[in-house]
């Protein structure tokens, strides 16, 4: 998959989780971020420093928004008086201002003390594909504090949800998918599937987004955080970014070191890392965090891990019925990677392979639902297009089947559990897809920024702890700090009260703690 690393509302546990999906559904993946071969077909465009791309014309940079009461999201309960909705209108291509627009979905609860208003806080929770303008209400209870003295302000990314959302397949063919294709492939004739289903899924995508698969990347939303700051009337962007939302951070102060005010990058993706690189990340992550789970339940981990790697093999050739589904070995992987992004959930984690092991298999499969974006009625979210999208015009690299094979042997002695998968997912991610990526790695040096606060959790699976390390060093001296959070989980903010607080301290009074400093 790729950072396949987005946030989402598990409905199964309550928590706020982050995660990865793949053409069938699947768990984690290595980050959107790649190497250095090639795709087909156009480019995507949105490259260089601010003064490469023209201007934006006045009607852009002096739109007046129209903040009206928001309507429901999709399956969900319309958000109460204080949020209010507007669209800005974006440039599709940044090359060509003038030219055709797109519309970035805004939500805004403003701030309760006016008198000690700061600005707008603006938040990303990862992804790529994860729609702010749904998830910031539900989640604000958490940034009560901040919401004091900013306005919280969510969005929706382009080409996600109702900013021109990206969609490439029905819900049909994603059920489909999900039930027939194997994401850890033994066969040539699974390995063809596989690939099959991963080119097809990119062909949807040119067949119903095409004009905006060019237009998707990191660097193009970050233009359009700048558009949306000036919009709001914020000399400075005041920032949070979880997940993936460190990777648009860290792009942003690239890209605009000067306007950078407060950002805080949580649960950091590492920029320095290539598609193979943040496999090998993610492998040895969430094997770390199976380890410490086996360890709490007072399992030897090896031991525990080869239990959970045989049931995968048992699934794989005999799939539990649950009423008219199955519990697939890609979809009990799925539903054992989520419970691995909370402490919180590890008791789920037991429950479910406690109930496979007896032949039930609707826990882990009702987990593997809730990441999955599938409701009771068999309806999917179009997140994990959007996911897709954005990655792959992020990324210059198209691994080869043949690339990905060749790294099965290591990326099985790493983890057992999910070595093949992350190994197969390298190839899979981008296969047949239309447009070339924008290239390698993403640049995050911000030379003359204002200090960053990066906060790194020792027991983060799927963006590991050495990802904040190396964000630090890439803002540059001066710029990153590090904050270290020695616990479990894919983000510290509102789990770690020491952590909560330098944040808070930082977004709230201008404090920046020591570079270091650990929680």
């Amino acid at each position: 998959m790729s950072v396949r690393i987005r946030m989402t509302v598990l409905a199964v546990t309550g928590v706020l989780l982050a995660g990865c999906t793949s053409a069938g559904g699947g768990a984690p993946g290595p980050a959107s971020t790649s190497p250095t071969t090639t795709g087909t077909g156009p480019t995507a465009t949105e490259t260089g420093p601010p003064d490469a791309t023209p201007a934006l014309p006045g009607p852009l940079t002096g739109q007046r928004l129209d903040w009206k009461r928001c309507p429901a999201p999709e399956g969900g309960q319309r958000p109460g008086a204080e949020w209010r909705c507007a669209t800005v209108k974006v440039p599709r291509d940044y090359l060509k201002p003038e030219g055709a627009t797109l519309p970035v979905a805004l939500i805004r609860k403003q701030a309760t003390d006016e008198r000690g208003r700061i600005g707008s806080l603006l938040f990303n929770f990862g992804g790529p594909g994860a729609s702010g303008v749904d998830i910031l209400p539900r989640a604000a209870e958490e940034y009560r504090g901040l919401n004091e003295r900013y306005d919280l302000v969510g969005f929706d990314p382009r080409g996600v949800g109702r900013s021109a959302g990206v969609v490439c397949r029905t819900d049909a063919e994603q059920a489909a998918a999900e039930a027939t294709v194997d994401l850890t492939p033994d066969t040539a004739a699974e390995e063809a599937a596989y690939l099959k289903d991963s080119t097809a899924f990119a062909a949807g995508c040119a067949e119903r987004s095409a004009p905006l698969l060019a237009h998707t990347t990191t660097s193009a939303t970050a233009r359009d955080l700048d558009l949306i700051r000036q919009v709001l009337g914020d000399e400075k962007l005041h920032y949070f970014g979880i997940s993936y939302g460190t990777q648009l951070g860290g792009t942003y102060a690239h890209l605009f070191p000067g306007k950078v005010g407060r950002l805080v990058l949580d649960a950091v993706v590492d920029p320095t890392a290539d598609t193979f690189g943040h496999a090998r990340h993610q492998t040895t992550g969430f094997q770390r965090a199976l380890d410490n789970y086996l360890k709490s339940t007072g399992q030897d981990p090896k031991a525990g891990t080869e239990r959970i790697a045989r049931l995968l093999r048992k699934l794989d050739r005999a799939p539990l019925t649950v009423g008219e589904r199955r519990l697939t070995e890609s979809l009990a992987l799925t539903g054992i990677a989520v419970t691995l992004y909370g402490k919180a959930n590890w008791p789920l984690l037991t429950q479910g392979l406690q109930e496979a092991e007896a032949g039930r298999g609707g826990a882990l499969l009702a987990l593997a639902d809730a990441y999955n974006d599938r409701d009771a009625s068999g309806h999917y979210s179009t997140q994990s297009h959007s996911q897709r999208a954005i990655s792959c015009a992020d990324s210059s690299t198209r691994p080869t089947a043949a690339q990905a094979k060749a790294l099965l042997p290591e990326f099985r002695r790493l983890s057992p559990v999910f070595g093949a998968f992350l190994a197969w997912d390298t190839a899979g991610w981008c296969a047949g897809w239309p447009v070339k990526g924008e290239r390698a790695t993403p640049e995050a040096s911000a030379p003359g920024a204002a200090p960053v606060l990066v906060v790194g959790t020792t027991g983060d699976p799927a963006t590991p702890y050495e990802g904040a390390e190396r964000m630090a060093r890439e803002l540059g001296d001066g710029v990153g700090v590090l904050v270290t959070n020695r616990g479990e989980g894919h983000g510290a903010y509102g789990t770690s009260r020491c952590v909560t607080e330098k944040v808070d301290a930082y977004f709230l009074k201008g404090t920046v703690p020591k570079y270091g400093t650990t929680c």
